[in-house]
């Protein structure tokens, strides 16, 4: 009879090498849902459609987004979505996280970069996040003091946010991103679009892996 211990060091490998092997599969309304109004403009896209006072899309940024992205396929692209439908001051938040990433694409940082140390929109999101979520800050004094926390982040005047908002690339982001309310609706926030048309169920991702395996498919379809 074969002693106890090798009977689990047999199984343990008998299960690595099953898992090794195996390949994941995804269903339609399980793992994924088809959009029934597509987001347009967005194909060969990972949309993510966020807000700074939820805190899965804080946990997302900190664990899987940052580890997913730069894995996507050379030539898709990552554009974050800010709902601001969502949160005491979503609108300013939109707007000042509009400025930001026209002015990181000004500079080249785009995509995978907004992930880097140098992107504005990345300095002000983990300000905001680290800011409502860890110091339990709510900004009770009003937008001001909302917008004082982003700009200190960024180095940036209220003067110069003020004329910066008001151009009409930052009113066309803002606008774009009005299609989040209807995605978040679907199971709320984070919310991973693929193609402008496949929403992923991130209650059923089991890990960093199993996500590229599914943005992959449906980059495919």
């Amino acid at each position: 009879m074969m002693p106890r211990i090798f009977k689990s060091a047999a199984t343990s490998i008998a299960l690595v090498s099953l898992f090794a092997t195996a390949s994941f599969a995804f269903t339609e309304g399980t793992d994924y849902v088809k959009l029934g109004k597509p987001i347009p403009n967005v194909s060969n896209t990972l949309v993510k459609v966020f807000s700074y006072d939820c805190p899965f899309c804080y946990k997302y940024d900190k664990q899987v987004t940052p580890k997913v992205v730069p894995k996507l396929p050379a030539g898709v692209e990552f554009r974050p979505f800010h709902l601001k439908t969502k949160g005491k001051y979503g609108v300013q938040g939109s707007e000042f996280f509009a400025v930001l990433l026209l002015k990181d694409q000004q500079n080249g940082i785009k995509g995978k970069d907004l992930f880097g140390d140098k992107s504005l929109f990345k300095k002000a999101k983990m300000a905001y996040y680290n800011a409502y979520h860890d110091k339990k800050e709510r900004w009770d004094a009003g937008p001001d003091a909302y917008l004082k926390t982003g700009l200190d982040a960024v180095g940036m005047s209220r003067a110069e946010f003020d004329k910066a908002k008001n151009d009409p690339k930052v009113k066309a982001l803002v606008k774009e991103w009005e299609v989040g309310y209807d995605i978040a609706k679907i199971q709320g926030v984070p919310g991973f679009v693929v193609n402008g048309k496949y929403l992923i169920m991130t209650k059923n991702i089991t890990s960093v892996d199993s996500m590229l395996a599914l943005i992959n498919e449906l980059l495919k379809k």
